[in-house]
Parts: structure tokens; C-alpha cells; sequence
């Protein structure tokens, strides 16, 4: 662990991997710990220097009143340019998970010259609050019961895992994986004030942030080589939402992890690694005739962690 100083502020980051290799930044969603360290270690071990860090307002990066953040979405946008300048490795590969979702969007249309592939897990186009009308919205119902608990008490480490794991099973994500990053998260926290809980434990603060201006009708504009993950039972942002990336981003490949909710479960980790590791690979030509590889369909190719990859319908350019 250790602290960058960019734009005026401190991010936290963790690096993995060869510091000479090429550099993967892994965007929190917002706290670092949203990318699993089993997945931060296959990349490594695939030859790349991994940087994962917390947004501002969570984690190791400075927090100063998430109630009312005195930036804004490009800010943060940003900072993920200037902290790869920072750490040397530009162009690097950016990715970025649930609302750090949102700030690789935007980072790779501002500041493309300082990205050279881009990464969306389990975000979508539009910022928080009502989506566009061809997108699906959070599910009702499973939002009905998340906002049903009563708030944990913020000073006790044990509630606040439990209060995570009890979210994580009405969500369809693992229990045990939500309760041990939970406590994680809380160790990391700069203290058990119910709004700087919140801001790290929910990603409260992007509620309260200016995301304007829009920035879906620019995807098409997107250069960079484009993976978009997401899961198939995501209820947050539910995978209308990856299959409109994947269509909007030129070129973009769509990987879905069939029994996933919100996050990257460890079974996926594998797949979901070597997908970002072959971004900017150059593809081998198919030579006329051969026969198509073993387990596509015009539907998807089969994988055997149970993960989907779309074709035709999820690309576009």
C-alpha cells in the first residue's frame, strides 16, 4: 500500500506485478478492494504491473466531506490520467468497476492519450439516478429489501461485515467474499462516521457528485481496444446495460459471467483476467475454410467457468 500525490489530493494504491511491465490501473468502485486480489495476481503473473486504487473520499485516498464533494466526475476522471503520468506507465490499460465504471468512460474520452485499452465491469453509460429509457433500471424488488435493512452500527466492525454479507445474499453475490471485504473496507476507513462509512462500505458519495455533462453519445468516439464485463444477474445495473456499452464502444467485446451478480466471483477470475490480457493482442487470422473453434455458436462461445461471450449483436465498427 502506498499513497500518490496528484491534482491537489492523495490517491491510495497497491501495486502488483513487474514495475518495468505494462501497466494495468484498476479504478475502485469505489475502494480498491471491488477488483479481487486474486485477479489483480493473474494479471500480474501475466506480465503486467498492476496499480488498483481508491477513488477520492474512500479508502487510503483523502477523504474530506463526502456529504458535499468538492469535485466532480471528470475530476475524477482526471485523476486517473494524472495518476498514470504520475506512475509512469502511460499508456496503460484502465479499468473500472460499478462507478469506476463511470469514471474510465469518461477518462478515455478526455484523456485518451493516456490509455491504450479500456475495461467496464458492471457500470453502465448514463451517471447514478434515472437511466435512459432504453436501459433497465435497478430491480425493484431487490432494491426494495436492500433499502428495507436497518443501517448497522457504524463503529462495530463485526455488523458492518455482517450488514454486507445479509446485502450480498439478497443481491445473488457470495456471502463470505461480501463479509470478508466489508471488514477490509471498514479497516481501511478513515474513521465510523456514518457518512464516511457509507461513502466507502456503498459509494454514497456519487449520489451527491456532478456528473454532467453526458457523455453516452460520445462512446462511438471511444479509439481504444474495449472489454465490457458484466454480470448476467446483475440487479444494480442490470446486463441491458453492458450489452449498450458493448454496442456503443466500436469494437468492443462483451464477456458475460453467467452466474454472476454484481461482482467478478472467484471461478471467473481466470477468464475474466485473460480477457484483459488479450486487449491489443492483434488476432490471428482465420485461414478461409477452417472450421469454427469448438464450442461457438452464433449465440456465444461456451466457456467452461460457466461464462458467455456474445458475438455479431455485441460488437459494432
Amino acid at each position: 500500500m502506498a499513497t500518490v500525490a496528484v491534482r491537489g489530493t492523495v490517491l491510495g494504491i497497491e501495486s502488483f506485478g513487474d514495475h518495468d511491465a505494462p501497466l494495468v490501473l484498476l479504478a475502485g468502485g469505489p475502494t480498491m478492494l471491488s477488483w479481487p486480489d486474486a485477479l489483480c495476481e493473474r494479471l500480474a503473473a501475466g506480465g503486467r504491473r498492476v496499480v488498483r486504487y481508491d477513488l477520492r473520499d474512500s479508502g487510503e485516498s483523502a477523504t474530506v466531506d463526502p456529504q458535499e464533494p468538492a469535485y466532480t466526475l471528470r475530476d475524477l476522471a482526471a485523476d486517473a490520467a494524472a495518476l498514470v503520468r504520475a506512475l509512469g506507465g502511460a499508456p496503460a490499460h484502465l479499468a473500472g468497476t460499478g462507478v469506476g465504471g463511470m469514471v474510465a468512460q469518461v477518462a478515455a474520452l478526455d484523456h485518451a492519450d493516456a490509455f491504450s485499452a479500456l475495461t467496464l465491469a458492471g457500470t453502465r453509460s448514463v451517471a447514478p439516478g434515472p437511466p435512459d429509457e432504453d436501459l433497465p433500471d435497478h430491480d425493484r424488488a431487490t432494491m426494495g429489501l436492500l433499502f428495507a435493512r436497518p443501517m448497522p452500527d457504524w463503529t462495530d466492525r463485526e455488523a458492518v461485515a455482517e450488514f454486507a454479507a445479509t446485502g450480498a445474499s439478497i443481491r445473488g453475490d457470495d456471502p463470505a467474499a461480501a463479509r470478508e471485504r466489508a471488514a477490509r473496507i471498514w479497516d481501511r476507513t478513515p474513521g465510523t462516521a456514518p457518512p464516511v462509512q457509507l461513502a466507502n462500505q456503498l459509494g454514497t458519495v456519487f449520489t451527491r457528485l456532478d456528473c454532467r455533462p453526458r457523455w453516452r453519445e460520445r462512446l462511438p468516439t471511444i479509439g481504444l481496444p474495449a472489454l465490457v464485463v458484466h454480470g448476467r444477474h446483475d440487479p444494480l445495473f442490470p446486463l441491458g446495460n453492458g450489452e449498450a456499452l458493448a454496442r456503443e464502444i466500436p469494437g468492443a467485446r462483451l464477456l458475460v459471467l453467467e452466474h454472476a451478480a454484481i461482482g467478478i466471483p472467484d471461478d471467473a477470475t481466470d477468464a475474466v483476467a485473460e480477457a484483459m490480457l488479450a486487449l491489443g493482442r492483434p488476432t490471428p487470422a482465420t485461414p478461409p475454410n477452417s472450421p469454427e473453434p469448438r464450442g461457438a455458436a452464433s449465440g456465444g462461445a461456451a466457456h467452461p467457468s460457466g461464462l458467455t461471450v456474445p458475438r455479431g449483436e455485441a460488437r459494432r465498427g
